[in-house]
């Protein structure tokens, strides 16, 4: 099956919720490139199913949770900016760019 790089990024305020999402992600599968925030490959159905689980997680009209499928080439543009350098995604792993 066809998987897709994906990007989920979260805002729940309630400590126990937040800490059983992060759980889930998870065992997706997914790992942590922020706080709150997690990258990974998810097949179609894994990432349709995903998006109907993580409902239960929401708690308050101020929270919200992102599911972001991202094509082979926005990977490639992808560009993370931070107090290491700049970097790239590559194959699952984040690289520096000099």
């Amino acid at each position: 099956m066809i998987t897709m790089q994906t990007l989920v990024i979260y805002d729940i305020s309630e400590d126990k919720k937040r800490g059983k999402l992060r759980s889930h992600l998870l065992n997706y599968g997914l790992a942590r490139v922020q706080y709150s925030g997690l990258f990974g490959d998810l097949n179609h159905n894994d990432r349709l199913i995903l998006i109907k689980e993580v409902g239960k997680f929401i708690s308050s009209e101020e929270d919200s949770i992102y599911v972001v499928p991202l094509c082979d080439r926005c990977v490639r543009l992808c560009r993370i900016i931070s107090n290491s350098g700049i970097t790239e995604i590559r194959e699952k792993n984040v690289e520096f760019v000099p």
